[in-house]
């Protein structure tokens, strides 16, 4: 596995750009100056020592040297032996309702930015357990198997829209369903579902299937987002048209907080409404530090190589290179005309 040990030094890139910039504008202000003293191929015959092209080539080495340098300081290193390591965690599955109805902005930003958003501060609460996600509308899938890889989970969540599921509609069950078999073997430990739904589900019997999981004693615990009130359904994130129905009537989606409540309580979980506040996320947060931690295994790079020492002689060469190359015609190519008989 590739990785930069100190991949801050990486942001010294943005210089390159400005370093170029700079440049071609030295250029151009040299040109104009030398302008002033007549027209350049006048006087081209009068700096015979002059090369057009030594100086570009100069600037070019430097600036690969530059680049190469900077990736030589943010350390590349690679991973050299993996081990399975063990530690105190719990596993966790969350469904995330993907729906169309979780585009509503009866919560801020809207149901599903707020529902990412509080699953990355949830992550980041999380510390040797193991995570997975599931998003689902009409149907279910897996969008990252449970993993105690939380950067990748992060990653996930951020690119989550309603079109990643074609089937509209809101299964909440098949997502349980898909959950409970998610985890891993280890009945040691303990191990939840987390539903984040607007509890708008038309598809199956959810109470069931939050029932059965709780038999094979995986806790359901449900986030109820959105509003009693409800809220029209935006045609997409940035649009300002909304969903109508049939008749052209706007469409309305409201929290079905009942139904959540009813598949919490089947899956001897919790329900909490999200709301504009973080108590919801508190709370969750205050469960899953209940939960009973247990040994978990994840497959990690103990060791890690340096691998700057190549880099370091391709900078050094390309320095070296830049140092033999003058600024001037060489006297003994001159010596040499191959474009002449």
């Amino acid at each position: 596995m590739f990785r930069f040990a100190q991949p801050e030094y990486l942001y010294f890139l943005l210089i390159v750009p400005l370093i170029w910039v700079l440049y071609f504008y030295s250029v151009y202000k040299k040109k104009k100056n030398l302008a002033k003293f007549g027209h350049v191929k006048t006087l081209e015959p009068l700096m015979p020592d002059v090369s057009k092209y030594k100086p570009g080539t100069k600037f070019f080495l430097q600036q690969l040297a530059l680049i190469v340098l900077v990736f030589l300081i943010a350390r590349p290193q690679m991973g050299a032996k993996v081990e399975t390591v063990r530690k105190q965690g719990v596993e966790i599955v969350v469904a995330l309702d993907v729906s169309n109805s979780m585009l509503a902005r009866d919560i801020n930003p809207s149901r599903l930015e707020k529902a990412k958003m509080m699953l990355s501060k949830l992550v980041d609460e999380l510390d040797n357990d193991k995570v997975g996600l599931i998003v689902f509308a009409g149907d279910a899938y897996t969008q990252l198997p449970i993993t105690s890889d939380f950067v990748s989970a992060k990653m996930f969540l951020s690119s989550i829209d309603p079109n990643m599921v074609p089937t509209q509609g809101t299964a909440i069950g098949r997502a349980i369903s898909l959950a409970m078999n998610s985890f891993t073997p280890d009945e040691s430990a303990d191990k939840a579902i987390i539903v984040i739904t607007d509890g708008e589900n038309h598809e199956d019997d959810a109470v069931a299937m939050a029932a059965e999981a709780a038999k094979k004693g995986i806790r359901v615990d449900v986030i109820g987002i959105g509003s009693p009130q409800g809220s029209p359904i935006p045609m997409s994130n940035e649009s300002s048209d909304f969903r109508k129905d049939n008749e052209g009537n706007v469409v309305i989606t409201k929290l079905n907080e009942q139904m959540g409540q009813e598949i919490a309580k089947a899956g001897e979980g919790i329900y909490v409404t999200a709301d504009n506040t973080n108590s919801a996320l508190r709370a969750l947060t205050s469960q899953i530090k209940k939960m009973k931690k247990s040994d978990i295994e994840s497959k990690v790079y103990s060791e890690y190589d340096e691998q700057f020492q190549g880099l370091a002689w391709i900078v050094l060469l390309l320095l070296l290179v830049d140092i033999f190359i003058l600024d001037r015609k060489n006297e003994w190519m001159k010596k040499f005309n191959f474009f002449t008989k």
